[in-house]
């Protein structure tokens, strides 16, 4: 059973003792989407997503309390890893309009108001920033808690971490994965590597899909060792095995491209300790001078000071 903790449950949220880090473009994109388009400064420019991303911070702030929180922004680039790698990567989809670019630079400063440590690289995803500060979290025996609904971000999963979906209010601890997704963690980018992702134009096996994909890595341990043992594949109570076969010898170099691309990088420099993680103090000051500038009453204010009281 899925553990499900309704953010309505006193008591329920994920201990304030892990660090937690933020995918930040999952709520920056939401907010874009959902708060009114009327919502602008007072030179007519959109800060819908900058007003609902300060929202979600304050209401996380409020009812966790981190010691240690990060949040981390994609920048675009065509010089990233991944589309040097394969130049298709992300090509699918529409540059963000002007008008989103520039509140991505706004919740930066909402985020250095509040006293939360920010991260944005060119070269790497935020997928890359979470994994990397998750790993050195890890090695000092700070467990995680990753706040998203991108289900690649569960590869980074171990045991007493926790992955937050907070739109749907649902948390899924290590145990969780498996059941929920179709993999356990460590097999996720392997299992993504097969299916293929369109979202991110990445090319998967044709004829296999999320079952065949659980199926085979409920056997093998990666695609580096399903490729050593492909033979054994027909021995797998598997419909159309003699298919699956095939088409994974045929699909070979796309599969182990496919894998390169899937894979979050866990050591990217970054000059960064826990201490640097930690939550400090609302700048208030700060807080309302950037809400001033773009015409923000008094709920966000409020809601920041608050926090501050609690600190």
């Amino acid at each position: 059973m899925v553990s499900v903790a309704p953010l309505s449950s006193p008591g329920r949220y994920p201990s304030s003792d892990s660090l937690f880090l933020i995918d930040a473009s999952i709520f920056v994109f939401r907010a874009w989407h959902s708060v009114p388009n009327n919502v602008v400064d007072f030179d007519g420019n959109p800060v819908n997503a900058m007003h609902g991303f300060a929202r979600f911070l304050g209401d996380l702030l409020e009812q966790v309390r981190p010691g240690h929180i990060a949040v981390a922004f994609d920048e675009r680039t065509a010089n990233s890893f991944r589309s040097l790698l394969y130049p298709p990567y992300k090509a699918n989809r529409e540059p963000a309009p002007l008008e989103l670019k520039r509140q991505f630079l706004l919740c930066r400063q909402v985020c250095r108001a509040m006293g939360i440590a920010s991260f944005c690289g060119g070269d790497y995803e935020a997928d890359d920033i979470i994994g990397t500060l998750a790993t050195q979290a890890r090695a000092s025996a700070k467990p995680v808690v990753i706040v998203s609904r991108d289900k690649d971000l569960t590869q980074l999963v171990r045991h007493g971490d926790e992955y937050w979906d907070y739109l749907d209010d649902r948390r899924y601890r290590y145990a969780d994965i498996a059941e929920r997704f179709g993999v356990v963690p460590e097999r996720m980018a392997c299992f993504l590597a097969l299916m293929g992702d369109a979202v991110d134009n990445i090319p998967g096996v044709p004829g296999i899909g999320r079952k065949t994909a659980s199926m085979l890595f409920r056997h093998y341990e990666s695609v580096s060792q399903l490729y050593d043992n492909l033979d054994s594949v027909l021995r797998l109570k598997l419909r159309n095995a003699g298919f699956v076969c095939g088409q994974l010898r045929d699909h070979r170099d796309s599969v182990f491209l496919a894998r390169k691309l899937t894979g979050i990088a866990c050591d990217i420099p970054l000059q960064v300790t826990l201490h640097d993680l930690r939550r400090r103090r609302p700048n208030l000051d700060a807080l309302h001078r950037l809400y001033d500038s773009v015409g923000f009453g008094r709920l966000l204010r409020n809601q920041a000071e608050r926090i501050a009281a609690l600190q």
